[in-house]
C-alpha cells in the first residue's frame, strides 16, 4: 500500500485516508467514485442514504469529519473506517463492489497482524512517519513517547480513571505544569487546528512531555493512588517535576524549550538541518 501522501490507490484511482483513533479512516466520496464511477459523488451519497433509512439514521455514529491531506492541502471530509466502509458498499448495487471487499479485508488482516505483532504496528507508523519527513532521532522519540503515554493510561485505568474526559482532564494537568498551557492552548500557540499536537513538537518538547507523564505514573505507583483526585494531585505532581526541569534548561540555555514552530509547512528533518546550519554559523562567529 502507498504511505506517501496518506494516499492509498485502488484499481488505478487514489482513495484518501487518514490516521485517527489508531485506525485508517477513509475517505466516503472516493469510495463512492471508485464504486459507481458517479460524477457527483455527494449527491449520489445523498440518494443513497434515502434509499437506506437504518444508514442514514446511522450516519452520525459511522462517519467522522477529519482533516485529510490533499492536492490542495488538508481539508475537511467525510471519513468512516473500516467497519463503516463496509456499512457504506452494502448499500451500492455494484459489482465493483466485490474487489474493494478484498482490499478491505486486506486491510483488516494487516491490523489484525499488527495487534498479534505490535512490532508490525510500530514498524510501520516509523515508515509513515518518515514518508512524512520526520528525521530517524524524532521518530525514535516520538515511539518512546507512545510508549510512555500508554503506560500512563493503562496505570490510570487500573486505578479506577473511568471516562475519556477524565483522562482529558489529567492531560491538561500534566501540560499545563509541565509547559504553562494547556494541550488546546498549546495547540492555538503553535497554530494547530485537528492536527496531533505532538507531531508538531520538537526534540525537547517531546521529552519533557514523556518526563511529566513518566513522572506521574511513577508518582501514582508510589502512593497507590486511586480514583480521578488522587491521580489529579499526582499529575500535577508529575508535570511539576518535567516543568521545574524545563525551566531550569532555560535559565542555564538561555533558550525556551517551548516554541511556536509547527511542521505543517516545512517539515521536521528539514528544519533540523536549518537548526544544525545555524548553529554552525554561531560556533564560527564565537571562534
Amino acid at each position: 500500500m502507498e504511505i506517501n501522501n496518506a494516499l492509498v490507490v485502488f484499481q488505478g484511482k487514489k482513495i484518501r485516508r487518514t490516521w485517527f483513533n489508531e485506525e485508517w479512516w477513509f475517505v466516503i466520496e472516493d469510495i463512492v467514485f471508485v464504486l459507481t464511477d458517479s460524477s457527483d459523488p455527494k449527491q449520489y451519497i445523498q440518494k443513497m442514504k434515502q434509499r437506506d433509512e437504518e444508514l442514514d439514521k446511522g450516519w452520525v455514529q459511522i462517519v467522522h469529519t477529519l482533516s485529510v491531506n490533499t492536492s490542495g492541502g488538508n481539508q475537511n471530509m467525510n471519513c468512516v473506517n473500516t467497519e463503516g466502509a463496509f456499512r457504506i458498499i452494502q448499500s451500492i448495487p455494484s459489482p465493483k463492489a466485490e474487489p474493494f471487499k478484498l482490499w478491505l479485508a486486506q486491510v483488516g488482516y494487516e491490523r489484525v497482524q499488527e495487534i498479534q505483532n505490535p512490532e508490525l504496528a510500530q514498524k510501520r507508523m516509523k515508515e509513515i512517519y518518515k514518508a512524512k519527513g520526520y528525521s530517524e532521532d524524532w521518530i525514535e522519540k516520538r515511539v518512546r513517547g507512545i510508549a510512555i503515554r500508554d503506560e500512563l493510561t493503562d496505570e490510570w485505568k487500573k486505578r479506577d480513571v473511568k471516562t475519556e474526559k477524565e483522562y482529558g482532564i489529567l492531560t491538561s494537568e500534566i501540560s499545563k505544569a509541565t509547559f504553562g498551557m494547556t494541550p488546546s492552548e498549546y495547540k492555538e500557540f503553535k497554530g494547530l487546528k485537528k492536527e496531533n499536537l505532538r507531531d508538531h513538537m520538537n526534540d525537547l518538547e517531546l521529552i519533557f512531555t514523556m518526563l511529566g507523564e513518566a513522572s506521574t505514573t511513577k508518582i501514582a505507583r508510589g502512593r497507590n493512588a486511586f480514583g480521578f483526585i488522587e491521580n489529579k494531585d499526582a499529575a500535577k505532581k508529575g508535570g511539576k517535576i518535567a516543568g521545574d526541569a524545563r525551566e531550569n534548561l532555560e535559565l542555564a540555555s538561555g533558550e525556551t524549550v517551548i516554541v511556536s514552530d509547527n511542521c505543517l509547512a516545512e517539515p521536521e528533518k528539514d528544519k533540523r538541518k536549518k537548526l544544525t546550519t545555524q548553529e554552525v554559523s554561531k560556533k564560527l562567529l564565537n571562534s
